[in-house]
Formats: structure tokens, sequence, C-alpha cells
């Protein structure tokens, strides 16, 4: 691409992002390297200004848009130069224009379309009788078609209206009068839903929508999400629209002048282009984007989500027993390692209809002190509660925490391909098992092996774009993952995956070099790994760690292209490496502006004195003990104005779920969040935040409970 077509990529880029274009040029020019969106918000802070991993992203996912209307438009030069109408005008028009609604308008009357009635019409040779009457003068109607000369034989009634119907849809594809219906949309559309008759008992968790509307400005996205699924199931009929008579009368100022006869055919073909081709196009097209909208807002909160789960606090590398609860097929117990590695199974039944308690709890107490157990994690599914108050009223040694932790997504862990590859003589029982106790290890790198769409997080996410959401998800996994760091050691071909620059077949490559020829020594050993090359080296090397390794540096974020660098500062403070990350008073001595280059500046050499301090730390906050309230065990036993304490396990636009331990999560609506105002729950909770909730009502009948916290 020439350097004036990546300057004006670049300037649309930063118009779009409110970005500097000279640090966008920067970052589209590492984009189109090869550089990835942490490595370059990570250790090009130089390049781009500063920017965020999310202002990155912003630049990239704009260029992506850029360089796909960049290819739109290549594609509709080469159809119009092939039907021999690409005039020097229309070409400049098209090259210049970078809005795809403006472009697809451009192109409207040229798109190769089914055989229409105007086209129909113009086989017949009515375009120039069309064009006579378009000029609207005072000579009589029939005159006009009587003059006119066709490629076959027709009545009067015939010709006028094969004229009328090229008018029609001249109207349909005409820009101005699409974007002044657009603009009428954009102010007074509304959306409708009705019941479709004899649907109504089958569709009761839509009856909220069966005789409803609303300014489609003002419609969230859950209610049009709810809306379209209730569509998509047959249950509801929706629509967009507007009122048609002044919509209408706008678009005929723009056509009809005078009131001659013509004038007035003009007027039923204005009218005929309208309600047969015009409306229904923006009726259509504001459904699209209406949907595309609320897709993105539901896919953002989904991501926001995610990334919280994500990055939930890990309890480190502890020996863990985990228990998958279970009522009339008892409960799975796990032992692991601190490594994660599965030691032991086996089956305890401490509930109805077994209930041989007793022996459960001799079990649970002998294997705890077999396998020096220091905490124990249990699923928050069926019989959860039960066996965490089981659990909980054992006598075991004071050191052994327990916790609850979700179990979504555990059971479509247990049955995939990973799982199978990972025990493959183990059933889907134990697998989900061990999926429950190593997310309390590291929830990071447990949750990498689940299609993050069945984490149970987010609203609606079988009804958004799965493309736009499979994309955003990966986005947000590599983020986290490359944001907390990979032991490079010890590290899953899953987890490795996610590291910048390496990918599923370099993973497996690291995984089969790792098993041959044992632990990493250094970083540099990466570069015997096969097909990984300089430019993988690059973008991950900084990613990954290498803990009691040959060189010091490999267990923190320093880039191995400063090592130099780290090891000036350590010349001039004559000591080592070790020494110098070791000890903080020769660290406090060094004059980071003594070290400015022109490839260096002060936020490079700012993250690497931070790295130097605490190198390798985790960002991940310290995992929190938590317990629910005794007293409360099911629905039946809440009553208003309780206080307990909950963990927040799902945020919509519409407020937050609470787990307070009764089976069914309680809903926070954004009304209740704050004493003040909240137009984003995200900005106000997180997921798994420890809560204080008060129970406000609860429905037995519908199983739902509101909660709030407010204060009083």
């Amino acid at each position: 691409m020439s350097n004036d077509a990546l300057a004006q990529q670049s300037q649309l880029i930063a118009q779009r992002t409110g970005l500097k274009e000279k640090y966008v040029r920067q970052v589209v020019d590492l984009l189109q390297d090869g550089a990835t969106v942490p490595f370059i918000s990570r250790y090009r802070k130089e390049a781009t200004g500063g920017m965020t991993d999310v202002e990155v992203a912003q630049v990239a996912a704009e260029l992506d848009k850029v360089t796909e209307l960049e290819h739109r438009k290549e594609f509709i030069l080469s159809t119009i130069d092939g039907q021999g109408k690409l005039t020097p005008e229309l070409k400049a028009r098209i090259e210049d224009c970078w809005d795809a609604t403006t472009l697809e308008d451009i192109y409207l009357p040229y798109k190769q379309k089914r055989r229409t009635r105007a086209q129909v019409a113009r086989e017949a040779g009515l375009e120039p009788l069309a064009d006579a009457i378009m000029r609207q003068t005072n000579t009589p109607l029939k005159f006009i078609v009587q003059s006119s000369k066709f490629k076959v034989e027709l009545s009067d009634e015939e010709a006028l209206q094969g004229a009328k119907d090229i008018i029609a849809e001249r109207v349909s594809e005409d820009e101005r009068a699409r974007q002044t219906l657009r603009t009428t949309f954009s102010i007074h559309a509304m959306i409708r839903s009705k019941v479709i008759k004899g649907k109504d008992a089958e569709g009761q968790n839509y009856r909220d929508y069966f005789d409803w509307q609303e300014p489609l400005k003002r419609c969230s996205s859950h209610r049009l999400l709810a809306m379209r699924r209730g569509e998509a199931e047959g249950i509801l009929r929706v629509s967009i629209c507007v009122d048609d008579e002044p919509a209408m009368e706008r678009i005929a100022r723009q056509f009809v002048r005078g009131n001659s006869e013509s004038s007035q055919a003009v007027r039923e073909a204005v009218e005929d282009g309208y309600k047969r081709l015009l409306e229904p196009s923006i009726s259509g097209e504001f459904g699209t984007s209406s949907k595309q909208k609320a897709d993105e807002e539901a896919i953002r909160i989904f991501v926001h989500n995610l990334e919280q789960l994500l990055m939930a606090s890990p309890l480190g590398q502890k020996r863990v027993m985990a228990i998958d609860p279970g009522f009339r097929t008892g409960c799975k117990v796990v032992c692991l390692d601190s490594e994660g590695n599965l030691l032991h199974h086996d089956v305890i039944y401490p509930h109805p209809p077994r209930a041989e308690r007793v022996k459960a709890m001799l079990t649970v107490q002998n294997l705890v002190e077999k396998y020096g157990v220091q905490a124990i994690s249990i699923g928050n599914g069926t019989a959860g509660r039960e066996t965490e108050d089981f659990v909980r009223h054992l006598d075991l040694p004071d050191n052994v925490e327990i916790y609850s932790v979700s179990e979504d997504g555990a059971s479509i862990y247990s049955a995939s391909d990973i799982a199978r590859e990972e025990f493959p003589n183990e059933d889907v029982t134990v697998r989900g098992a061990v999926s429950i106790g190593r997310r309390l290890m590291d929830p990071l790198a447990e949750f990498v092996k689940i299609d993050p769409s069945s984490i149970g997080v987010g609203q609606y996410q079988k009804d958004v774009n799965q493309t736009a959401l499979r994309k955003s998800l990966e986005e947000t996994v590599v983020n986290c993952v490359n944001r907390v760091g990979v032991n490079l050691n010890t590290a899953s071909q899953w987890l490795l995956t996610y590291v910048s620059g390496l990918g599923p077949s370099l993973a497996q490559n690291i995984i089969r070099y790792r098993r041959e020829n044992g632990p990493f020594r250094s970083r540099k050993e990466l570069m015997k790994v096969p097909r990984l090359g300089a430019k993988a080296f690059e973008q991950s090397a900084g990613f990954l760690r290498i803990k009691g390794g040959d060189e010091p540096l490999d267990n923190s974020a320093v880039h191995p292209e400063r090592y130099e660098l780290v090891e000036r500062m350590a010349r001039d403070q004559k000591c080592t490496v070790a020494k110098l990350m070791a000890d903080k008073e020769l660290r406090d001595k060094i004059d980071i502006n003594q070290y400015v280059s022109d490839e260096v500046g002060l936020p490079t050499l700012r993250d690497i004195m931070t790295e130097l301090d605490k190198p390798g730390l985790d960002p991940r906050q310290p995992l929190k003990a938590f317990a629910f309230d005794e007293t409360v065990h099911d629905i039946s036993d809440l009553r208003e104005g309780m206080v307990l304490p909950g963990i927040v396990t799902n945020i919509t636009n519409f407020g937050a779920f609470v787990d307070i331990g009764v089976h069914v999560k309680g809903l926070v609506h954004v009304s209740q969040l704050a004493d003040h105002f909240v137009k984003d729950p995200t900005t106000v909770v997180k997921v798994q935040q420890q809560v204080m909730v008060r129970v406000v009502g609860v429905d037995m009948q519908r199983e739902r409970i509101s909660l709030s916290m407010k204060n009083g």
C-alpha cells in the first residue's frame, strides 16, 4: 500500500477514535508489520504515545474496518467499470468515500438485482417515457404517452404504469431521498412487537412484549434482543416504522414540481416507490443497525464480565481437593497437587437419597490428611450449598480453606477434546471435578480451555452476531493472558496458544520441545523451538516467564531487547543484575534520565524500573475467603430487609446478578446498585466481587429475588 493511502487511512482512524494521527500512523505501521496489540501497548509506548491496550485495540479494529471498506470499493469500481458506466466523476466519488452507507447508496443503481418491474419496463423501451414524465411539463399525459415509441406493443395504461415503475425505482435508489428518510427514522422510528395469533400460551416468557412499542432510539439492548429472540422463535412479530404520511410528503417534495398531469403521475410513482421499495429498505437498514448496536452493547458487557472472571484472584500453587456436588449421583472428589496434577479421585454420598454422611466425612478427612490438602474447592451448582455446609462442619485442620467456585462451563470442558487429551482414562465426572479445582488455583489458566460463550456471563450471547462475539472474546482472553504473563515451563498448550505471537502450532511445538528437552533454562532457548523465528520471539518473549533460570530477567516483564540496558544500569552501580533486582537502595540511585535514547524513552524506562522492583508480579488481587450466611439455605428462608453477603456472578445492562447461596441468583436492578444514578452497571460492580445486599422482594412462584445495594 502506498504512503499516501496509509496516511489517508491513519487520518481517518484518528478522526474516528479521537487519537493523535501521528501515533495512529505508527500503530498502523506496527500492526501491518505483524506486531500484536499486547506487544505494541506494552513494549512500544514511545511509538504509541503511551496508548493503552484498549486504545491500540481500537486502532486495530478501525484498521480492519477501513481495509474491508477498501476491498468493497475495489469490488464496486470493478463491477461498475465492467458495465461500462464508470465515469471519472463517479470513480472519484467512490475513491473519496469512507462511509459504508454512502458507498452502498452510490453503488445501488448499478447493483445487480433480481428482475424488477422497473427492469421489465426498461427492456420494453419505457425509459424515455419515464424521463419525459419526470420533466413534468404541462403537456397532457396522454399525448406524452402516445408520442413515445416502445420496443413492444403496449396499451397506454401499460406504458404509463411501466414508466411509473421506473420512476418508483429511481426514487428508492436516490441518495438524497434515502438520506431524508434515514433522518426521519433516526428521529422518529418506533419499534413495535405484537404476539402472533395463537402463540400466547407458548410465549409466556415474552408476555411483556405481546403489545409493546417505544422509540427505537430509547430501546435498550436487552429489550431489543429479547424481542428479536421472540421473533426468531415465532412468538412475536417485530417491526420498525415511522408515520408514513409526513415521511412520504418529505420525499415527494424532492421530486414533484407543479400540478400538471405529469406531476400527479410522478407523485403516484413516488408513493409507490416509498411504500414498496424505499420504506422497507430503510426500515430493514435500521433493523440491522439497531440489532448491531444491541449486539455491540451485549458483547461489551460480555467482554467486561469475561475479563473480570479471567482476572479473578487465583489461590496459587497449593494442594487442592475439589468436589463436584450432587444428590442422587453423589459428590465427585478429586485431589490435586500444587501443579494441578490429578492424584486421586473418589465419590462420596453425604446427601439423600443415600445419605452416607459418616462414611463421607471419614473419606474427606482421610484424603485431606493423606494428600496434605491446603484448600477445598466446591462447585456452586446443584447440591453446592449443601456440600459446602457439610464440609465446613467437618473437623479439618485450621489451615484448610474452603471456597465455593463457579462451575459454569465445567461440563463443557469435561466433554471436550482438550479434557479427553488431558485425561484419556478418566470419565467426564472426574474431568469436571478437576476443572473446578484448577479454576480455584488459577482461573485464567483453566478458563482458556473453555469456549468463553459457555462460561455463563453476559446476556443474550446466543442471540448476538457470533463472529463478532468470538472475535471480541478471543481478544479479551489474549489481553488477559498477556497482562498476567505465562510460566513457560508449567503452562499448558492451551494457555500458551494465547500468548502474543504464538498461536496453536507454536504452542504445540513448545510443549513438544519441553517434553523432549526438559524445562527451559532461558528465554533465548525459545529460538531452538522448531518454526519459532525471530518475529515470534520478539512478540512473545516478554510475556513468558522462567523461574529459577539462568537469567534473572527471564522471570520479569523486561523484554530481552532491553537486557543490555539493564546490564548497563547494573555495571554503572558496580553490581550484577541479580543484585540490582534484589537491592532497592541500588535501584533508588539510578537516574533513568541518563538512559534515555532515540529508541528508549521514559515510559519504557519507568516500566523497566517497576519490573526490577517487583519482577513477575501477578497483577491479580489476592484471593479473599468468603462464606454465605449460615441461616439462609433456600429461597423460602429469605425475608424482606435481610442483609446478606453475596458474590456477583453476572452483569447485564439492567443490573447485576448476585449469588446469596439459595440456588437462585438474585437481581440487583441498575436502579438499586448505588445511592447515585448508575448508567452503566460495569462501573459499579465486577464479576466475582464480594458484596453485601439487602433483600427487597421475593417472588416464590416465579423464583425471583430482588436485591438492593443502596444504603438504608
